[in-house]
């Protein structure tokens, strides 16, 4: 999957402060900074992503 043919949606993660991370899922996972659109995005490993949403939310907790 390439940026352009994404899907691209919010994270519910992102602030209200207008500094927003998307994500675009399918076989690997797609992150940006809506900020920074010229810098690009990671990619990331399906396994990867739910390991960080898993320390993001023991972190909250």
């Amino acid at each position: 999957m390439t940026s352009e043919q994404a899907a691209w949606h919010k994270s519910s993660y992102s602030g209200s402060s207008g500094s927003c991370v998307e994500v675009a899922e399918g076989e690997q996972v797609l992150v940006r900074d809506t900020q920074n659109y010229p810098l690009g995005h990671i990619a990331l490993t399906t396994g990867a992503w739910s390991t960080f949403l898993l320390g993001l939310k023991s972190h909250h907790s």
